[in-house]
């Protein structure tokens, strides 16, 4: 039954011109901008052989940190989003010194996040409007994006990306060491068939509402694999077929309710994931996002947060496998403007924990690490 399979995309055909009724279609679509193929961008930012095998290399760390095959915890910190290229390769120059300082007891994973899932409306990030004016100048987001993951790669620092469509991550995932589900996501067939087939560890943080159920179904269900509609290298629309990934775990990042990164809340969490279906990191642990509901956004509460945890861990508290914090050169954020109005090393998000600060709670944490493994 060939013909049932639908048109051959081997033969150039020329669509009929009545095919497409031109009143059915793109209604309320003002414009559509070509965007060159994902191959276009990685030709001419490339992955180079000694970066592959860093990337790779620092993957399979952060699973033996999931799978507790490695008792560091993992540290995924930087700015909330990335608006400033140059602000971003500061900081990410400064983070690369102090993981090699803490690399005994710590994993760090600079936050290199280009979208920005909102409530409403405002500022989606870089890729979606990288001049902070309105234009939207996508493809320019998208090399931008590219480049900062290059940059921050070539300094040694795996990095970590939240993942909000299924066509970005071919862009950039070659350079991605971890990745985020969001929490407005975290129950969607699209994101959980997506992560099925990503090539790094994958987080799903809990439901906004609090709940632990929607994110361990995620990773349960991302474990298997997958049939669904996708794009190539060549930008071609392609039906992909995954293997599975077994490295999806939990993120615990409050709610609209409150927080709840408190030793209750965690071994509530644990004790979920202990009766659900979910395998892999879910039988060692979790990690905990200091920010968002976790902290009110308010980043003197998140810096607390990060010290609550580290002295839980230095009493021997298990199954913490991990922080998320959002941090920047300075305190607190600002509204967005272009990139002249701004100030320098401030986040046109969420507030972050300034630099200072930052590299403080890093070392206590570090700290509690080692005293933890000295106690045993």
């Amino acid at each position: 039954m060939a013909g049932m399979r639908g048109p051959d995309s081997s033969q150039d055909a020329v669509l009929d011109a009545n095919a497409v009724v031109p009143e059915t279609v793109d209604v309320n679509i003002r414009q559509l901008d070509p965007i060159p193929a994902p191959r276009y961008f990685i030709k001419e930012l490339p992955l180079t052989d000694a970066m592959g095998k860093q990337v790779l290399a620092q993957r399979q760390q952060i699973r033996d940190i999931l799978h507790g095959r490695d008792d560091r915890m993992l540290a995924i910190v930087g700015p909330c989003s990335i608006h400033d290229p140059k602000a971003a390769h500061e900081y990410a120059e400064r983070l690369a010194a102090l993981s090699k300082e803490l690399s005994d007891d710590l994993l760090i994973v600079m936050r290199v996040y280009f979208a920005k899932p909102r409530t409403t409306i405002g500022w989606k990030g870089l890729i979606n409007d990288p001049d902070i004016n309105g234009r939207f100048d996508i493809r320019k987001g998208m090399w931008l994006a590219r480049k900062v993951l290059t940059d921050v790669v070539a300094l040694g620092l795996p990095t970590a990306t939240e993942w909000l469509d299924p066509i970005t991550p071919q862009y950039l995932c070659d350079l991605v060491s971890w990745g985020a589900i969001g929490a407005r996501n975290t129950e969607s067939q699209v994101h959980r068939e997506l992560a099925s087939g990503l090539s790094m560890p994958i987080g799903f943080k809990n439901a906004t509402d609090g709940s632990i159920k929607p994110a361990a179904d995620s990773c349960y269900t991302a474990a298997f694999e997958h049939h669904f509609l996708s794009i190539n290298l060549d930008g071609h629309v392609i039906a992909a077929e995954t293997k599975g990934n077994p490295d999806c775990h939990l993120v615990l990042r409050g709610s609209n309710h409150g927080p709840n990164y408190d030793a209750v809340s965690v071994a509530e969490a644990l004790a979920d994931l202990k009766a659900s279906k979910a395998e892999g990191p879910s039988e060692y642990g979790l990690v905990i996002d200091a920010a968002h509901g976790n902290c009110g956004k308010n980043e003197v509460v998140e810096a607390q947060v990060v010290r609550n945890i580290a002295g839980r861990i230095a009493s021997g508290e298990r199954g913490i496998l991990g922080i998320m914090m959002e941090s920047f050169l300075q305190a607190g954020h600002q509204d967005p403007a272009p990139l002249a109005q701004l100030e320098y090393g401030k986040s046109i998000t969420d507030a972050c924990v300034p630099w200072d600060v930052s590299q403080d709670v890093l070392r206590e944490l570090a700290a509690a690490v080692r005293t933890r493994r000295n106690a045993h």
